[in-house]
């Protein structure tokens, strides 16, 4: 039961790990100009949206970090 658990957590993980990534800015793009930040970005550097993202980012791949590693001890 508690595998089941683990793993569901894994994929879910993933899955939004991927999509956050996507996000990301790449060369003068990402989540800032999607909301139309870009002029605010270019004087300030980060816009709240991207530091935001950062730490959804940091927070689901810690989880899939430790759901990778309690799967691992746990098979």
């Amino acid at each position: 039961m508690f595998t089941a658990l683990l793993v569901v957590l894994e994929i879910i993980s993933a899955v939004a790990l991927v999509v956050l990534i996507l996000l990301h800015a790449g060369k003068g793009g990402g989540v800032s100009d999607l909301l139309g930040g870009s002029v605010g970005a270019a004087a300030a550097g980060s816009t709240v949206a991207e530091k935001n993202l950062d730490r959804i980012t940091i927070v689901f791949a810690l989880l899939f970090m430790a759901s990778a590693v309690a799967l691992s001890l746990r098979l």
